[in-house]
């Protein structure tokens, strides 16, 4: 058979209905082998990039895997950015890219190139892949799709990306004939995980002594597939819980152990609950700076300390643990769940009830102006009337974080981030490709006026397909992360945040492509304009007029501990409410 249809065969294998590609003459014959098939369909959008995006999106929400196809040359190095997302993210995606006949390609010729669009993208991609390989051999094509699909998919998942050149995608191979990965020595050399059963008695313990514990649900919670274990340890325990960012639709908010999210722009509350616990279990968070502030020694550090990660490289990494293992999220919940079914409760009410106390006296909100829409609270508003099983794709900014900090997440919702890469331009897509792994779920992007702007191209697919997108852009006409910071550490120099930066009229190029469009210029209008496009599954464009100077509130700034965040309370009122003694005070550097 012909050696592009074997791998459209194996994609579909795999439980993959849908690749998410732009044409190109290198992936012509790909392409083609999917044509007038039934068990799987082309997903043409207007920009690589957004596929990669939308491919990322599509692997989290099937639970197994993602793929994305683009040409050689351009079409390839436009997929970097989603690959780099997959990776720090820990998505299993496949990235499949078309390259020039073997006969034109320089291999280690000393010239730059000899084809046209030849570029060596395994070269290229190889830090930000889990397994990258150009296919010179048609007759290792099984091999390398199974151990590339094998590797996206085992220990922390990720990308992988296979470049086959023209003259072997038209190839000429006999199936039955192929060498499998499964029967080689290097899949037999693969590392085992680490084996928790001689550490369960001791965490145990640790368990049942805690008075004021916590736990930390990070991205691997999900990655793992691991919600309904944690949902039963949290049963099994009472242990409130806080997230990272990635860990956000971990469980969901209107569960009473639910207590907010941690770190830099987390919520105040949720900050205090974390500095004050007495045991911390972190499950599939790397702990990273947006999480520990940039004074890590100072994080949970009246706490026991407990790391459970798939990535051995991440364990102790950045905070010193008391216990660190390395195995499977969900492998690890299932043992410990087991050993707690018939574990006493200790009695948390007064955890429990210090924990209301901060969330009474800190809640999240925003300064604005008297005439400004409160982000937060306007935030609360979506929550309220969004539908249970609507997956929420935030893009990166201002917005991002509002939604994390208030967005109250139902029941079978979830929440895409680009957490690790952090790039602007990552909903739209991601919308699109949600959907497609789930059409029965609707869509909500949430977006600033500049991150919308770097896909806005896809709304001609969202149109066109009338996909059950709703996109909301909170406009503030700047790029307001960036300018917040600059207000706060560069005296209000507000280049090319403000000065340089512009926003068209963001309703007309909707209605352009298509789609109903509708402002909301206050709080009082919103509920009336949510509630007529959540109606029904129409694509929808939502635009949100803030002011300028909106920020961001609390947020942590350099060299201060996570309870202590901007705008910062008075030494005596933290120390009122700390149960351990405040870290030191150290300066901001200038």
């Amino acid at each position: 058979m012909k050696l592009s249809d074997y791998v459209i065969d194996f994609i579909v294998k795999q439980g993959v209905s849908h690749i998410f590609e732009f044409v190109g003459g290198a992936i012509v014959h790909l392409l083609d082998s999917t044509y007038d098939r039934d068990d799987i369909n082309c997903v043409s959008v207007h920009h690589e990039q957004a596929g990669a995006f939308a491919a990322e999106a599509y692997a989290r929400i099937n639970g197994k895997l993602g793929v994305a196809m683009a040409t050689s040359g351009p079409g390839a190095l436009n997929m970097l950015t989603g690959i780099g997302s997959c990776y720090f993210d820990s998505v299993p995606c496949l990235f499949i890219t078309g390259q020039v006949n073997t006969y034109e390609y320089k291999f280690d010729s000393p010239v730059r190139q000899i084809g046209f669009q030849e570029t060596d993208i395994v070269s290229v991609a190889k830090p930000l892949t889990k397994y990258a390989e150009l296919v010179v051999d048609a007759e290792k094509i099984r091999y390398y799709l199974e151990k590339a699909v094998y590797m996206a998919q085992t220990g922390r998942p990720g990308p992988v990306l296979l470049d086959i050149p023209m003259n072997i995608q038209r190839a000429q191979i006999e199936p039955d004939m192929l060498e499998s990965f499964f029967d080689s020595e290097e899949y037999k050399q693969i590392e085992s995980q680490q084996d928790i059963s001689d550490k369960i008695n001791e965490l145990v313990s640790l368990i049942s002594n805690a008075k004021r514990p916590i736990i930390l649900a990070g991205g691997g919670v999900r990655t793992s597939n691991a919600t309904g274990e944690l949902f039963r340890l949290v049963e099994n325990t009472g242990f409130p819980v806080v997230t990272s960012l990635m860990g956000l639709d971990a469980i969901s908010h209107d569960h009473p152990a639910f207590v907010g999210m941690i770190g830099s722009y987390g919520n105040r509350y949720s900050n205090l609950a974390l500095a004050n616990c007495d045991l911390v279990l972190v499950l599939g968070s790397r702990l990273d700076t947006r999480q520990t502030g940039t004074r890590p020694d100072t994080f949970a550090r009246g706490a026991k300390k407990i790391q459970i990660d798939i990535d051995a490289h991440e364990l102790n990494s950045k905070v010193k643990m008391d216990i660190a293992l390395r195995v499977d999220i969900k492998a690890f919940l299932m043992q410990i769940n087991d050993r707690l079914n018939s574990f006493q409760k200790v009695d948390l009410t007064d955890w429990y009830q210090r924990i209301s106390l901060y969330k009474k006296r800190y809640p999240t909100l925003s300064k604005v102006g008297d005439n400004g829409i409160e982000p937060n609270a306007f935030m609360g508003i979506i929550s309220r009337y969004s539908r249970e099983g609507d997956i929420i794709c935030l893009d990166v900014g201002q917005h991002q974080m509002w939604a994390a900090q208030s967005f109250r997440l139902k029941k079978k919702q979830r929440m895409l981030n680009s957490g690790g890469m952090g790039a602007m331009g990552f909903a739209l897509p991601a919308a699109i490709g949600a959907v497609t792994a789930n059409p029965d779920r609707n869509a909500i992007v949430i977006a600033g006026d500049g991150g919308i702007q770097i896909n806005i191209q896809e709304l001609d697919l969202i149109a066109s397909q009338q996909l059950p997108i709703v996109i909301v852009v909170l406009n503030n006409g700047c790029l307001g992360m960036v300018r917040q910071f600059q207000d706060l550490y560069f005296g209000g120099r507000r280049q090319s945040t403000v000065l340089g930066y512009s926003c068209p009229n963001l309703l007309k190029i909707a209605e352009a492509y298509g789609i109903n469009s509708y402002e909301i210029n206050s709080l009082e209008s919103a509920e009336t304009v949510i509630t007529q496009v959540f109606k029904d599954r129409l694509p929808a464009f939502i635009n949100v007029k803030l002011e300028l100077v909106t920020v961001v509130n609390p947020k942590l700034v350099v060299n201060r501990p996570i309870e202590d965040m901007s705008p910062h309370l008075n030494r005596k009122e933290l120390e009122e409410i700390m149960l351990i003694d405040l870290a030191e005070e150290v300066g901001v550097p200038q």
